[in-house]
């Protein structure tokens, strides 16, 4: 019944032939990201568990998981000029399953980036840190790209899970940074654009000066 439902709703999302013909490998495709984000999501449960009881402390604020939606699967397909395949998915695409940690503060985002590279049954496939080195408009996260083995009953597959961790200041700037894009449909003044970007660069200090208070606080402890 379930799959039949995806199935519907894949129907009413892509109104393509060569897709609609490939709808039984989508739906064995969406099985195969979502089984990779609850790998991820125990994983992440495990530590969060582990660090509350051997330290008193958990560096995860949140966790969130999105899978991409058919109709944005064929939608970044077209504008990669890819061909609407499985194979086109699996070999350009490593955004299907994507995750984000919140995390409180800075050097937490990098403790749990040095944990899940630590894990040897996961691959790290890119890395990026916008932390480090902010983009253009001001985002900083934290980005990973990660192989995880999902086992199923004769077979063993790796699925990349794209990974974001920031701070909970980070996520705070990027939302509503992500939702003033998009009501200009990503076209923004020169002026609102610095502006947006001296508000990251509060929001960095912010969460400098917060670490820093939760540091001295420790050193009392």
């Amino acid at each position: 019944m379930e799959n039949e439902e995806q199935k519907t709703r894949l129907r009413d999302l892509l109104n393509d032939e060569e897709t609609l013909k490939n709808l039984d490998a989508f739906v064995r495709m969406n099985l195969l990201y979502e089984a990779a984000m609850k790998v991820m999501n125990a994983k992440l449960e495990i530590l969060q568990r582990e660090y509350s009881m051997a330290h008193g402390y958990n560096p995860i604020h949140s966790v969130e998981s999105r899978l991409k939606t058919p109709k944005s699967i064929a939608g970044k397909l077209r504008r990669k000029n890819l061909p609407l395949s499985i194979e086109a998915v699996r070999r350009n695409l490593k955004d299907v399953a994507g995750m984000r940690i919140i995390c409180n503060y800075k050097n937490d985002v990098y403790t749990i980036a040095d944990v899940l590279k630590r894990h040897l049954d996961l691959s790290v496939v890119e890395e990026k840190d916008y932390i480090a080195n902010p983009k253009e408009n001001g985002y900083r996260s934290y980005h990973l790209v990660l192989t995880v083995p999902v086992y199923f009953s004769n077979a063993t597959e790796t699925v990349p899970v794209e990974i974001q961790i920031r701070t909970i200041a980070m996520d705070f700037w990027a939302s509503l940074e992500h939702k003033l894009r998009y009501k200009k449909d990503g076209k923004m003044s020169y002026d609102l654009q610095q502006r947006l970007k001296a508000s990251a660069e509060i929001t960095d200090k912010l969460d400098e000066e917060m670490q820093n208070i939760n540091l001295a606080i420790n050193d009392l402890e």
